[in-house]
C-alpha cells in the first residue's frame, strides 16, 4: 500500500477499505487512543487521565454531543474514521463494531489519547527494531500489577505494550522515548516481567504474540487500553473505545509532541 496522508487514510477508513491495525500507517504522524463515555462520568474520567498521565496522556477532549475534532485533526469524525470500536456495558465488553454512527447519542463526550505508535516512527530512524511492524502483527498489551490513581468512579491497574529489543536498544529506546511524554514517554519496565504481573509473553491479554530473540528482553510502555481494563474493573455502566491496536491517524506531526 502506498504511503497515505492521515486525511487519506481517515478517508479509506469511513469507506470500510481499512479494518487491520494502524501500525506504521502515514508514519510521521500522531495516533491516537479513544474512549467515549456519557457527560455523567466524563469529569471523573477526565479527573482519572489528570492523576495517570502515563497511560492517559490526554491530546483533546470534545464538546459535548459534537463527534467533530477541532484540535488534532480538521473535520474528523470520531463516529467513523477509525477502523473498529468497542463498546462496553456494566463492565462488560459487549462487542466491536466498525463504526458508531447508530450508537451515537449527544451526551457523549470523547476522549483522545496519545498512543505508543506515535514513538514507534523515531525508533524506527534510530535503527531500532520493531517487531510487530516486521511480522506484520498487532502490537502485545497486558494487564499488570501496577495500580492506576482512582478517580471517581474509575480504578484499576494499568495495561501496558511490549517491543523486544536488545539491552542496547532498550537503553537507547528510553533515551528516544522519553522526548515524548503526550504519548507514554520512556518505558515503565524492562525486562522481567513477572515484576509486573505479567507471567507469560506468548499470551498477550490485547494484541498479538511476537516472536523474542534469544539475547533480547522486553519493554514495556504505558499502553492507551488501560481504560478497557479500567471499565471492566469500575463496573463501568457505558464506554467506547477503539479497539485495540486500531488508532484514530492525526494531521498532527509527532515532532509537535517531542521535547527536543
Amino acid at each position: 500500500m502506498k504511503e497515505l496522508t492521515p486525511k487519506e487514510f481517515r478517508e479509506m477508513v469511513k469507506q470500510k477499505k481499512w479494518d487491520k491495525p494502524t501500525s506504521g500507517i502515514a508514519p510521521g504522524y500522531t495516533q491516537a487512543n479513544l474512549v467515549i463515555l456519557p457527560k455523567e462520568d466524563a469529569f471523573d474520567f477526565l479527573l482519572f487521565c489528570q492523576r495517570n498521565p502515563k497511560p492517559c496522556p490526554l491530546l483533546e477532549v470534545t464538546d459535548v454531543g459534537d463527534p467533530i475534532l477541532k484540535t488534532i485533526a480538521s473535520h474528523a469524525d470520531i463516529r467513523t474514521d477509525l477502523p473498529k470500536y468497542r463498546i462496553y456495558q456494566n463492565g462488560r465488553f459487549i462487542k466491536e463494531v466498525t463504526d458508531i454512527v447508530d450508537i451515537w447519542r449527544d451526551d457523549f463526550v470523547a476522549f483522545l489519547i496519545g498512543c505508543s505508535f506515535t514513538f514507534e516512527n523515531a525508533l524506527i530512524k534510530h535503527g531500532i527494531s520493531i517487531r510487530h511492524i516486521e511480522e506484520q502483527r498487532n502490537v502485545p498489551m497486558y494487564k499488570t500489577n501496577i495500580p492506576c490513581v482512582p478517580a471517581g468512579r474509575f480504578h484499576g491497574n494499568m495495561v501496558v505494550s511490549m517491543r523486544p529489543m536488545t539491552p542496547k536498544d532498550a537503553i537507547k529506546s528510553v533515551q528516544i522515548t522519553s522526548r515524548f511524554p503526550a504519548v507514554h514517554g520512556a518505558p515503565v519496565h524492562i525486562g522481567r516481567p513477572e515484576d509486573i504481573g505479567i507471567y507469560n509473553l506468548d499470551k498477550p491479554d490485547f494484541g498479538d504474540p511476537v516472536t523474542i530473540k534469544e539475547g533480547e528482553v522486553p519493554v514495556f510502555w504505558a499502553c492507551g487500553v488501560t481504560p478497557q481494563a479500567v471499565a471492566i474493573e469500575s463496573n463501568c455502566k457505558f464506554m467506547i473505545t477503539h479497539a485495540p491496536g486500531h488508532m484514530f491517524v492525526s494531521d498532527l506531526k509527532d515532532e509537535f509532541f517531542a521535547i527536543l
